[in-house]
């Protein structure tokens, strides 16, 4: 039997955060400063960021006074478009046991799971174009109630 555990891929959140963080600020942040609020190294950060740069999110700038900024201001940029600027980012680590199998119980699952699964991404993928990152930036934390 095959491990459960799942290396989550935490990109999204990663780059929110520091997209949400970068419009706090009128000047860019560097690499430096912004692989550190990701909790990563400069390189990994440029690497993961180099999407949204090119679906023109984000600029950067290089030499002194140089760094990152938004490109645009945050009601412009939904979920979906930097979901998209990541490359799609994997969202289910629920797969099928094999993709070519003589069994017919086999197909009939995968066939199941295969349509559930487009179905479950459809979703997810027009909830993120409806969600634009000011709605983010200006919620407020749930209240956090004390157990009664």
């Amino acid at each position: 039997m095959k491990g459960h555990t799942m290396n989550r891929d935490t990109r999204l959140s990663d780059v929110l955060h520091v997209l949400l963080h970068m419009d706090q600020v009128d000047e860019p942040l560097t690499s430096e400063v912004l692989a550190r609020s990701m909790g990563t190294n400069p390189a990994v950060f440029r690497r993961t960021m180099a999407g949204l740069r090119d679906a023109n999110l984000v600029r950067s700038g290089k030499g002194h006074g140089g760094g990152w900024q938004l490109a645009r201001p945050l009601h412009e940029i939904t979920l979906l478009a930097i979901y998209e600027a990541l490359g799609r980012p994997k969202l289910f680590a629920i797969g099928n046991r094999s993709r070519h199998s003589d069994c017919l119980v086999e197909k009939n699952v995968n066939a199941v799971m295969v349509a559930t699964m487009a179905d479950a991404e459809a979703a997810f993928v027009k909830r993120f174009g409806e969600i634009k990152l000011d709605e983010i930036a200006s919620r407020q934390p749930a209240p956090v109630h004390a157990p009664t």
